[in-house]
């Protein structure tokens, strides 16, 4: 009876994290003086679920359904988007409404302008709420172009004001945004978080002998292994991706990197690596590599810091994987001989691959089940 409310407690706190690919829309402002021309990249999958956009409720979209609903599209993003300078407000007015197609399916493209008032600003102060009420996890990737210098920022609930100065960047604090954005990135990636600690439940304990717990230096070792291999893979698959010398469907790789998640935390249950768990680490952190390339992708890389840029966003992700790892190596040693531990490990694994079954049911069929 505890164990199945051990496993209904876990599924609870697991199923509202995202399933498909994270919910993001995608803004683009190109400063000249005091005009602002603007590209937003939105979701029809979400603008759906907040406004209604399939009139006939077929489940399919089509253009003329879209276009009915251009004026309700324009009306509730802008609403949803403030732009001001340090001499005021800048009012924003659509433009033209389009579509594209991401790799993670089909978008709203809304083009919009805004005068601002005064001189040239020097700054821009944006507030950006959109679907603030609907997913704690959507993202707002910004990528603003003044003068031929490039500034990006993510927007989320919890940061939904910011001031960006139109100035040329310097180059180390350029640096530091990007490990920033790694740093964050990983943090909320519930399955690449979910992936890795599958892969190290098991390092405090000697391998097939469930019950007999490894020293502290040797469990130190184990997670260094799997954890290097992890970092080595997808620091190649993450580099070719954001160089757009490899490309691969958005879909597909999340589907992958929720199979992921069920092979780490079957092999808890299972015998399925047989001591190869670095082995496992680095074939699949190829995959979570591309998973990571996404958002960097989306977020652009600055030309003139093009590789510095890559660098500071794959150290981001490398810092917030060893923060991860150093809050739980010493709480693993700590309980590895309690109850808790070992429930953890066998229930809380098999309660991981459960919902990481229905992640990959979502995202091979593009529904949604339990996500937020």
């Amino acid at each position: 009876m505890k164990r199945c409310l051990f496993i209904l407690l876990l599924c609870a706190w697991l199923a509202p994290a995202q399933a498909h690919k994270p919910s993001d829309s995608y803004v683009s402002l190109a400063v000249h003086g005091q005009q602002i021309e603007g590209q937003w990249d939105i979701a029809l999958r979400d603008l759906d679920f907040a406004i209604g956009l399939d009139g006939n409720g077929d489940g399919a979209l089509t253009w003329d359904e879209i276009r009915a609903r251009h004026d309700a599209i324009a009306a509730y993003a802008l609403q949803r988007l403030q732009v001001a300078s340090d001499q005021g407000v800048c009012p924003l007015q659509a433009v033209e409404q389009l579509i594209d197609h991401h790799t993670d399916g089909a978008y709203s493209v809304l083009r919009f302008q805004a005068s601002c008032p005064g001189a040239a600003p020097a700054s821009l102060t944006i507030g950006y709420t959109l679907f603030a009420d609907l997913d704690p996890q959507h993202k707002g990737l910004f990528k603003i172009n003044s003068g031929g210098a490039t500034q990006t920022a993510i927007f989320d609930p919890d940061s939904p004001r910011q001031t960006i100065s139109l100035a040329a960047p310097d180059r180390l604090a350029q640096f530091g945004a990007y490990v920033k954005h790694g740093i964050w990135h990983i943090w909320i990636g519930y399955d690449h978080i979910l992936f890795l600690l599958s892969l190290l439940l098991p390092a405090v304990l000697l391998p097939g002998l469930r019950e007999q717990q490894r020293g502290l230096k040797a469990a130190f070792y184990d997670v260094l292994k799997v954890v290097t291999a992890f970092t080595l893979a997808h620091s190649i698959t993450l580099s070719l991706a954001s160089l757009s010398l490899v490309s691969l469907p958005s879909r597909w790789v999340e589907s992958a990197i929720a199979a992921s998640v069920i092979l780490a935390a079957l092999n808890n249950l299972l015998p399925l690596f047989r001591g190869k768990r670095p082995v496992a680490a680095f074939a699949f952190g190829l995959i979570h590599g591309f998973g990571f390339a996404s958002v960097l992708r989306d977020l652009g890389l600055p030309q003139g810091s093009l590789l510095a840029s890559l660098l500071g966003f794959n150290l981001g992700v490398e810092l917030g994987q060893l923060a991860i790892v150093a809050a739980f190596l010493p709480l693993a040693w700590l309980l590895r001989k309690t109850w808790l531990y070992r429930q953890v490990l066998t229930v809380g694994s098999l309660a991981i691959a459960l919902v990481a079954c229905v992640w990959l049911v979502e995202r091979v069929a593009d529904i949604k089940l339990i996500s937020a």
